[in-house]
């Protein structure tokens, strides 16, 4: 999954395809890459961002989501907490809305989902992106976690959405410490065994990986995010959620010979 960020105020590249050309232009750099989904935001959500009405949501998302489905020739995803943001871009042609708060921010979102048929990642988050990180607080992380996030999956499914159609993240650095997050990324296989969904990991370039390689900055963080595209989909995961789109193609190309490979050497 390639992020297409529509903001001025995201972590990693907040501002440089704040406009819809930018924004589609870069969505078709990465569908080119390898990316198999794009999933277009209008919203930051980093720690202590100012929420964004949905007005001025639809008018970030709107024009970049038809541009992409038009042109991309992969899916297109909505990374919205507001139904109204979702049903638009699901009416635009996306086929998945991307919640970090699994559906809970706002009380139509599922039906909205289960209404167009369309595919649901929900995310394990505590509290809003301005004060979440005074909710990571846990006596056991990964059984909470998996469990929260399978009370949402769930919800989903009670409100109509299929559940072949779920997929679960973790919420790595949402209300969670660097601690939370190794935890999380060592659990998956747990953690899939626990909500019965496929798992999409978001680490891309974020703070606790900066700080695992002595405070790199968010420009020098892509050889750890790439570590974890290749931990994660050996731990189970069925999707990454990427800056890098590149990169971590080529990883997963040479993660898929490795595993076809035979002592006879590459598999037909």
């Amino acid at each position: 999954m390639g992020i297409v960020n529509v903001t001025p105020d995201s972590f990693s590249d907040g501002g440089l395809y704040a406009e819809p050309h930018a924004a589609v232009a870069h969505g078709l750099e990465l569908a080119a890459a390898g990316a198999a989904l794009l999933d277009v935001g209008g919203e930051s959500t980093r720690p202590g961002a100012d929420p964004v009405d949905a007005t001025e949501e639809l008018r970030r998302t709107e024009p970049v989501v038809r541009g992409l489905v038009a042109g991309a020739g992969v899916a297109v995803s909505i990374d919205t907490t507001k139904a109204r943001v979702a049903a638009a871009a699901l009416e635009a042609g996306a086929a998945m809305v991307n919640d970090v708060t699994g559906g809970t921010a706002d009380p139509d979102m599922l039906r909205v989902v289960a209404d167009a048929e369309a595919m649901l990642v929900v995310m394990h988050m505590r509290g809003t992106p301005r004060t979440m990180t005074t909710e990571a607080r846990y006596d056991d992380i990964v059984r909470e976690v998996g469990d929260e996030l399978r009370a949402r999956v769930d919800a989903a499914v009670a409100a109509g959405v299929r559940a072949d159609a779920i997929l679960a993240d973790p919420g790595i650095g949402f209300a969670k410490n660097a601690d939370h997050n190794l935890a999380l990324l060592a659990a998956l296989p747990e953690l899939s065994e626990r909500v019965e969904v496929p798992l999409l990991v978001g680490a891309s370039r974020k703070s606790f990986l900066g700080r695992l390689l002595g405070d790199a900055p968010v420009d020098a963080r892509d050889e750890a995010t790439l570590a974890t595209t290749v931990w994660s989909f050996v731990r189970g995961a069925a999707v990454v959620r990427v800056h890098d789109v590149a990169a971590s193609s080529r990883a997963v190309a040479l993660l898929d010979a490795l595993e076809r490979a035979t002592q006879e050497g590459m598999a037909a």
